[in-house]
């Protein structure tokens, strides 16, 4: 577990080091040069990730809720809407001036989806620290930048497909969970 929950720390800390701590963004900048500093945090931010991966396969099963029978359904149908949520910003259509954060609220969305159907510690630990790093990290953002400015909307036809995108990439990740023997349609996980 401790590998799950380094990971978890190092992939939030590398995301907000840069309004938590820009003393030491600074000085790494000055210290490596800016474009060698940000190779450093990435890597942080990557080994966070293997971390949170391998740690989460290797934790041990701890129960402490019962996830909700047919929970399974909510679960695909928020991670669809996750995926095309975190997807806004980048599409860069119509609705990219309607949301400020789309990738964090995405986040919050996929962790939240997650918790309703995995009910032990590793995956409280998981979805939960993914969930309420990206709520800390929208108030250090919406503090340090101020009111948001809309951008200009862009062209529907990025929305449509980014909506396209969303599904390919929906049955790429159902087809990873199957590889690792889950059914993410059964409705009801235990």
């Amino acid at each position: 577990m401790i590998y799950l929950v380094l990971g978890v720390v190092l992939f939030a800390a590398g995301h907000m080091l840069k309004r938590l701590a820009p003393g030491i963004r600074h000085d790494l900048a000055t210290t490596l040069g800016v474009e060698p500093s940000k190779g450093v945090v990435a890597l942080v931010m990557m080994a966070g990730l293997v971390l949170m991966i391998l740690g989460y396969l290797w934790a041990d099963f701890i129960p402490v809720y019962t996830p909700m029978p047919g929970a399974g359904h909510l679960n695909n149908t928020l991670m669809l809407i996750a995926l095309f949520v975190t997807g806004i910003g980048m599409a860069g259509g119509r609705l990219s001036a309607r949301m400020r954060h789309p990738m964090l609220w995405g986040t919050i969305l996929f962790a939240f989806a997650h918790l309703l159907v995995n009910g032990d510690l590793a995956s409280i630990i998981l979805f939960g620290g993914l969930g309420l790093w990206a709520l800390v990290q929208i108030r250090l953002i919406n503090q340090h930048e101020g009111p948001w400015e809309r951008p200009m909307p862009g062209n529907a036809l990025r929305d449509g497909k980014l909506a396209l995108a969303v599904l390919f990439l929906y049955v790429v990740i159902t087809g990873i969970h199957w590889l690792f023997g889950h059914n993410p349609f059964l409705g009801t996980y235990g």
